[in-house]
């Protein structure tokens, strides 16, 4: 058998994970070393040349971006259809699972997928309706509370208060929950792991026949993986599968949300005799790029430990420039991004990364003076838009009447006169008789109120029926156009005569457009509207359309993973703020900090600038910070300092570049005004000097007084006096 296609365009280090004999195997896969390339030559090798059946074939992939590639890229490899392989996320795999054996799993057959807003939305109401003090038990908190149990594999009765009354409390309300989506048929994103990893640990006979099913297990970003996710892979291997797993313990970022490097570790024990095979050619940055980024994460102890190299460019040095405080910055990023625009290069193949999304304000205002168009990657992904939910919402309710976060989503919206005071009569009739919105709805129109609001209720009732009825067996995409125009949702933006309301009366036509575009999978067990509404839900998660224009992207360092730019701007490196100040004193957490500066650093493919400040004000405070660590951890031999940092006892200079980028120095310092100096105002105190602009009559300077906080002040006013 010719084995050319497959293994031809492969590396050495590839070539050998792609052929390793049927036994578990670790791919230890560096930032830009092919990973997917290998997973779907993988799978490839295993069809074509082992003859493995693609039915046995299962892949896990973090996104639905990532699984269609992967599908896409299988299938054009083999030039045979991969629609019907079990190739997707772990979200969408477990509801496949869940939606062929919803009996199994104590399901109704059309339930329902809540996001993760419709979750707090219902949280909410569950702590209104308890009559629980929502200061004191925050919804936000409970929803992580509730999602962090699910990812243990935890149920409300598995959970130990430990003896303490707001723990106590904390599993009552997620019971509670738990009480409201088995009533509605509601399922969220954990409880789809969850359930899926329950449906197979306690069906011995279904658990059989997925162990014969699966016999080879493909799985990326490994390192990403929380409890749940990992304990429903090793049910799915069983003692004969032959799990292939693909990830870096480098670009493990996601502590915070339940991920944990250390399965990485662990695979081996649980699967004795493990092949590892490392994946070090990069082929995305150039050596100086890489040197720094080896440099910087070889200062991790708990790591496999690889190092990444290249047979491409030596490249450029690391340009670090020092800012005196965040406009300094900001103006410097700008002034180098205008003249890499300038040079005939697309502004989309430029990224300004940062730690915290509060650092792009500043960063923000000054492309907007520049008019250099910019996208905030990761903005309001389409199937979160309100306009979007409140359609979904009335779909939802036909396939699902009980439905109670859709049905409280649209029961008033468009304004229909069913006012706070009827609904709330609902959650108390639907709490005291255990039953749905609708149902509670039905009772009291009939029963409890007057005229007017049961005309109301009725009427919104109708609606729905009505809703059904007519587009009961319409293509998907009419049924959705339909519903949307039968809902009024378009004359109610109408009437937002701004752009606003165009924009989500555009949104609208888009749904009908996703509707039309949309391929129900013939061999699910569902109508297709029912597969939409799962799809939006699992969609939701991710991704976003791609912008209009060529666009300068700005993203946090953790969007910032998976992809590459030609030109990267590391923003805000100061101890504090990178490595942020809860992980400094915790060495797990610093070490995943550092691993954050990894994954920034690896992002850059030919021109890497990283900058501090001295001084930045955050969350409306004035912090003076030294630079981050991490800068210090790279060699000299890789770095170009753009001009030395300037020490707090300096006199100050202005803050405002030149067009060559370099700051203008101001002279004009005849009253000795230095950064950090104490002065006293005769009305406001005690205070430091912060920062300084202008020259002359009209030089200002920034203050942050003792007693009176942060103020501007012009020199030859304010009647400052030095101490």
């Amino acid at each position: 058998m010719d084995v050319t296609p497959i293994l031809d365009s492969l590396n050495d280090a590839q070539r050998q994970a792609v052929t390793s004999p049927s036994e578990p195997a670790l791919v230890i896969a560096g930032a830009g070393s092919g990973k997917t390339r290998v997973l779907v030559h993988r799978a490839a090798w295993l069809i074509e040349v082992e003859g493995i059946s693609p039915q046995s074939l299962l892949a896990v992939t973090f996104t639905n971006k990532a699984a269609a590639e992967m599908r896409n890229r299988i299938e054009s490899l083999l030039n045979v259809p991969v629609r019907h392989l079990w190739i997707g996320t772990f979200h969408g795999l477990a509801h496949r699972m869940l939606r062929r054996h919803w009996r199994e799993a104590g399901l109704p057959q059309n339930f329902q997928i809540i996001d993760s807003d419709d979750q707090l939305r219902l949280i909410k109401r569950l702590v209104k309706n308890l009559e629980v003090d929502d200061g004191r038990w925050v919804p936000k908190e409970i929803q992580w509370f509730i999602n962090g149990q699910k990812d243990e594999g935890l149920r409300p009765k598995h959970i130990d208060d430990e003896g303490d009354p707001d723990r106590r409390e904390l599993i009552s309300l997620y019971q509670s929950y738990e009480d409201i989506c088995q009533r509605g048929g509601l399922v969220d994103f954990a409880e789809l792991l969850l359930r899926a990893h329950e449906l197979l640990r306690d069906n011995a006979e279904l658990l059989e026949h997925y162990q014969r099913r699966f016999q080879h297990l493909l799985v990326d970003e490994f390192q990403d993986t929380n409890a749940i996710q990992y304990a429903w892979l090793r049910l799915l291997a069983g003692k004969k599968g032959v799990p292939f797993v693909v990830g870096d313990d480098d670009q493990s970022i996601y502590r915070w949300r339940g991920a944990r490097v250390e399965h990485i570790h662990r695979f081996q024990k649980d699967f004795p005799g493990t092949n590892i095979v490392k994946l070090e050619q990069n082929y995305r940055s150039t050596e100086t790029i890489l040197n720094a980024a080896n440099a910087i994460i070889a200062n991790n102890s708990s790591r496999m430990g690889k190092k990444l190299w290249t047979d491409g460019a030596t490249g450029e040095p690391i340009k670090v420039y020092s800012a005196y405080n965040e406009r300094d910055e900001a103006d410097f990023v700008i002034g180098r991004l205008r003249d890499w625009i300038a040079q005939g290069n697309a502004r989309a193949d430029a990224a300004i990364l940062y730690r915290s999304n509060a650092q792009s304000r500043v960063l923000e205002e000054g492309l907007i003076n520049a008019r250099i168009p910019y996208r905030v990657y990761g903005g309001l992904r389409f199937f979160e838009r309100a306009e979007i939910k409140d359609a979904l919402a009335y779909l939802r309710l036909i396939s699902n009447r009980d439905d109670d976060s859709s049905f409280e989503r649209v029961v008033n919206k468009p304004t229909r006169g069913i006012g706070a005071r009827t609904v709330e009569m609902m959650r108390s009739y639907a709490r005291a008789n255990a039953c749905s919105l609708w149902r509670a709805a039905g009772a009291i129109a009939s029963d409890d109120l007057n005229g007017r609001a049961a005309n109301a209720v009725n009427a919104f009732m109708s609606l729905i029926e009505r809703m059904a009825r007519e587009t009961n067996g319409l293509d998907l995409h009419d049924r959705v156009d339909h519903v949307i125009h039968l809902s009024t949702l378009i004359d109610f933006f109408k009437k937002d005569k701004g752009e606003k309301g165009e924009t989500r009366i555009e949104n609208l036509a888009e749904l009908v457009s996703a509707a039309k575009s949309f391929e129900p999978d013939p061999a699910e067990e569902m109508s297709p509207l029912d597969e939409f509404l799962s799809h939006a839900a699992l969609e939701s998660g991710e991704g976003q359309a791609d912008a209009w224009e060529d666009c300068a992207q700005l993203m946090t360092m953790h969007s910032a993973k998976g992809l590459e730019f030609p030109l990267v701007f590391m923003c805000g490196l100061e101890d504090g703020l990178f490595p942020h100040q809860r992980s400094v004193a915790d060495s797990q957490g610093l070490e995943e900090e550092r691993r954050l500066c990894y994954v920034g650093i690896t992002r850059a493919m030919q021109t890497l600038y990283i900058t501090h400040a001295e001084q930045r004000r955050l969350h409306g405070m004035d912090n003076f910070s030294q630079p981050s660590r991490f800068i210090s951890e790279i060699p000299d031999e890789f770095v170009e300092e753009i001009r030395p940092r300037v020490q707090v006892a300096r006199p100050m200079r202005s803050t405002r570049p030149t067009h060559q980028g370099r700051s203008a120095g101001i002279t004009d310092n005849d009253l000795g005004i230095r950064l950090g100096q104490r002065v006293c105002h005769k009305k406001f105190g005690d205070g430091v000097i912060l920062n300084y602009e202008g020259q002359g009559a009209h030089a200002r300077v920034e203050v942050n007084f003792e007693s009176a906080g942060t103020k501007w002040l012009v020199l030859s006013y304010a009647n400052l006096e030095l101490m």
